[in-house]
């Protein structure tokens, strides 16, 4: 098979993941689906992980994937070396929503705690201790109404994201040296052959 193609694969499945990932990080902003004060969500949020991290830093190589797979790209050596350099930025955008969603998991919500006092009620817990094996704790915060779970599953769906993301990607990067040192399809090797052959 050739390199090229193997790169349109994973550039098509990048670009859903991407949109996932932006759409996901919007929704943080309204726990709950309420619009409240830029002071009263969790500070993680403002680090844009979906939006940059997995979002538009997996756009620019899955584009490029796309083009690699194209007419013209596959016997193209110069186009696998960029595609390397693309999707070595992309793993970088999707580990960076992998740390990033994980801090968010592990330090709770920023929630009200009672009398509009908002806090991040979970932030120095232990691991043993940890809000996300203790449901009983959930309690704690008032109000956005079910903030904790709303931060839990959109958290956890970016770090699973930005986790497919980043190992797509490294394959590129391994499909894409393949690609460069060897050559990116049987094709030209068959066309030699031939000349060769008359």
């Amino acid at each position: 098979m050739c390199t090229g193609k193997c790169s349109q694969c994973i550039g098509i499945a990048l670009l859903p993941l991407a949109i996932c990932a932006i759409i996901s990080n919007l929704l943080l902003y309204f726990p709950n689906g309420e619009v409240l004060e830029a002071s009263r969500i969790t500070d993680l949020v403002w680090f844009f992980h979906g939006i940059l991290g997995a979002g538009i830093l997996i756009f620019l190589p899955a584009v490029m994937m796309l083009g690699a797979g194209g007419a013209g790209w596959c016997a193209n050596r110069c186009g696998m070396l960029l595609s390397i350099l693309f999707a070595v930025l992309g793993a970088a955008g999707g580990v960076y929503c992998v740390i990033i969603s994980s801090l968010g998991l592990i330090n709770g919500p920023l929630c009200d705690v009672g009398d509009e006092v908002y806090i991040y009620p979970f932030r120095n817990d232990t691991f043993v201790d940890n809000y996300l094996f203790n449901t009983t704790t959930w309690s704690i915060c008032k109000k956005p109404e079910n903030i904790i779970l709303w931060n839990i599953v959109l958290f956890s769906l970016l770090l699973a994201i930005g986790t497919i993301e980043a190992v797509l990607c490294l394959i590129q990067v391994i499909n894409g040296l393949v690609g460069f040192i060897c050559g990116t399809s049987l094709r030209k090797r068959k066309v030699s052959a031939d000349v060769a052959g008359m």
